[in-house]
């Protein structure tokens, strides 16, 4: 959870009636987004967690799918990069950010699709990134996760629309920035009006 495309997501989905559970890092950023949607009436709880500590992470999953079975909307945006040189950048670096910006979403989608697919319906959503497609040489930790999380996307939409669970990203092609095109209440518009396609018009990658 963060205050951009996340928050934003936050608000246009809890709008609707969305009772929000969040994850991040930092406990008190956490705090003061509870207070900040308690404010416009809607509901939220959230989860300190690192996602690159990948047993805790893994643990906070596990509770988070036993205390809700029932959750209908998975959304990931976690994302790390160190701007270095590919021929620069060391293995274990490249791991960890390899681990937030790819394996986390894989460990999130593992967690909550089982239920999922009990009652035959959920949405899986991504935030993904245009450095899948243009990859700068020095972002190359977030520009083979963004490939990762596009390509993610797509394996599991394949897997999961006929069992009636929607999986879909969103490539955002830019920096996020209130009052541009990249605005984030924009890409939140964006993800619920792929949440509100009828079955027949699932589309597992729109970009901005």
């Amino acid at each position: 959870m963060g205050p951009g495309i996340g928050f934003s997501l936050a608000k246009r989905f809890g709008a609707e009636g969305a009772e929000i559970l969040m994850m991040a890092r930092n406990a008190e950023k956490l705090a003061g987004f509870e207070k900040a949607l308690q404010a416009v009436g809607i509901t939220s709880k959230s989860y300190a967690v690192d996602i690159g500590n990948v047993q805790a992470y893994t643990a906070a999953l596990q509770q988070l799918a036993a205390e809700h079975p029932d959750l209908d909307i998975l959304h990931y945006n976690a994302s790390a990069y160190n701007p270095t040189a590919p021929s620069l950048l060391a293995y274990s670096t490249f791991l960890h950010e390899i681990t937030i910006n790819t394996g986390g979403a894989l460990l999130a989608a593992q967690a909550f699709l089982p239920a999922m697919k009990l009652r035959g319906k959920g949405t899986v959503f991504f935030t993904g990134g245009g450095s899948a497609h243009k990859a700068p040489p020095e972002l190359v930790s977030l520009s083979i996760g963004k490939a990762g999380i596009r390509n993610l996307a797509y394996c599991l939409a394949q897997e999961y629309a006929p069992t009636g669970i929607q999986v879909s990203t969103v490539t955002v092609n830019g920096m996020v920035a209130p009052g541009t095109k990249l605005d984030p209440d924009t890409i939140a518009g964006m993800f619920w009006e792929l949440y509100q396609l009828p079955k027949a018009q699932w589309i597992w990658e729109k970009t901005i």
